[in-house]
């Protein structure tokens, strides 16, 4: 690699995470979620890696269509839905299964002249998480209303946890007897599990799970890391050292200067910053891992650089290689630091950091 961060992206990783969510599963088919650009993975970049996948799932009409113009044939869930009779027919034509989640998407879809039998639907209960979604009320005229659709190729049923990355939180457990309340026998198929319902809350597994930030290597649980559930990171956010600085005692570095020499000392300057996505908010202290040693975080993350506390890696060197997360450093342990999510980071990464693809075709990680 040169002197710009790289994202490494390790298919092997991909794989292996597969494989467990859909050991997990059990008989159950899998919806593997690769919306927000396959969570800043790259969605077409992920996408055959999971072909193994009973289909793709997707928030919007666009990036299903993207897919499909990639010649990805598996079965995809827009789980966004649909908002105009357009949008409608071209996801017929496009053969993609649509979520519907409110009475606005209902009256456009029946307005909407289509095929016969050319659009398999899920309905969006909406059990607690009071975003998106029908009532337990509702559902029953929805259904009605689907059934005398001659478009309509068939009728199932979701919904989506709201605290299930919580294992003691009882709210997963009424969402799922809520949905299991209902007259299921209508239905085609249902679908509960997100990650954290896949690996934690058993009452949560239907016909279909919908794993997504497990595939990504990352823990949905806000209690452990990826290593504690059998994960492995797929991306790897690296850059390297690009000048070693010896500072004296009282000296101060960065913007505003907000970090003072205690003592004589060496600092690493590592060629990555907030304009590629680093956090810019991450504390003094927070872990580099160079050349296998961590390293803590000095100053302010600037736009193209950050500063890291040498003093226990004294050989350290320009062109010394330095990962920011990924294999032996956490995600969730930086986004713990920086207050924010592993989510957020992985899609936080910018389009001018090289994406390099590692283990393409291996079945292990090495």
């Amino acid at each position: 690699m040169g002197y710009a961060p790289q994202a490494r992206i390790d298919h092997a990783a991909l794989g292996h995470n597969l494989k467990r969510a859909k050991a997990a599963a059990k008989d159950r088919k899998v919806w593997a979620v690769i919306k927000a650009d396959g969570y800043g993975h790259g969605m077409l970049r992920v996408a055959p890696t999971l072909a193994q996948a009973d289909g793709l799932a997707v928030a919007r009409l666009g990036e299903a269509m993207a897919l499909r113009s990639a010649v990805i044939t598996q079965p995809i869930l827009v789980l966004g839905g649909c908002y105009s009779e357009a949008e409608y027919k071209q996801a017929a034509e496009a053969r993609l299964e649509i979520v519907l989640h409110h009475i606005s998407q209902l009256k456009i879809l029946e307005k909407t002249g289509l095929k016969r039998q050319s659009l398999k639907l899920w309905i969006k209960l909406d059990t607690g998480m009071h975003r998106l979604g029908f009532t337990a009320q509702e559902i029953g005229a929805v259904v009605t209303a689907l059934q005398a659709n001659p478009a309509v190729a068939g009728i199932n049923l979701m919904t989506h946890l709201a605290n299930a990355d919580d294992r003691n939180d009882p709210a997963t457990g009424a969402q799922c007897s809520l949905f299991e309340s209902l007259d299921l026998s209508c239905f085609n198929a249902c679908s509960i599990a997100n990650s954290a319902g896949l690996l934690g809350h058993p009452g949560s597994l239907m016909d279909w799970v919908r794993p997504g930030i497990m595939l990504y290597g990352v823990s949905p649980f806000i209690d452990s890391t990826a290593g504690d559930e059998d994960l492995l990171p797929v991306m790897t956010l690296q850059s390297r050292v690009i000048a070693v600085k010896h500072c004296q005692a009282g000296e101060r570095v960065g913007y505003g200067g907000t970090f003072t020499c205690p003592t004589a000392m060496p600092l690493a300057v590592i060629a990555i910053g907030y304009g590629d996505g680093y956090p810019r908010h991450a504390p003094a202290g927070t872990p580099v891992l160079v050349s296998g040693k961590r390293l803590p975080l000095i100053g302010r993350v600037s736009m193209d650089m950050i500063c890291v506390d040498a003093r226990d890696l004294p050989s350290v060197k320009v062109g010394d290689r330095a990962v920011l997360w990924g294999r032996g450093l956490p995600v969730e342990e930086i986004a713990a630091a920086a207050g924010t999510i592993a989510y957020e980071l992985l899609c936080g990464v910018k389009r001018r950091v090289e994406f390099v693809d590692i283990n393409i075709d291996a079945d292990e990680v090495g």
